[in-house]
């Protein structure tokens, strides 16, 4: 199987309550069942998620059915998905520069050894 790799990056609002509530969701089994079916259910291979500060980094390993509209179309008809990803933004905050409402984005690979 041929993957891809997406690195996205979002922020968390800078509050140190706020970010710890927010690595709690993400610590290994916390997440609601519903999300990494629905991630995987999306052709999403593999995912991590690193934190700097209040800087997020996301690696996306994906497969060959992956797309970024179908995706965002089955995270649309998803409740349990909506529910989520609104419990998330009391965390999470546009970067300087995305447009308003977006999460997470793509990041330019600018080096590879």
């Amino acid at each position: 199987m041929r993957t891809r790799r997406y690195c996205m990056a979002c922020d968390l609002k800078d509050d140190p309550k706020l970010i710890e509530e927010y690595k709690a969701y993400h610590a290994t089994g916390n997440a609601w069942p519903e999300i990494p079916k629905s991630i995987r259910d999306a052709g999403v291979v593999d995912m991590e998620i690193y934190l700097i500060g209040n800087r997020l980094f996301m690696i996306m390993e994906v497969d060959e059915t992956f797309s970024f509209e179908t995706k965002a179309k089955m995270d649309a008809e998803n409740p349990k998905v909506q529910e989520w990803e609104e419990l998330m933004w009391k965390y999470q905050q546009e970067l300087p520069w995305a447009q308003k409402g977006e999460k997470w984005m793509p990041m330019e690979q600018i080096f590879k050894l």
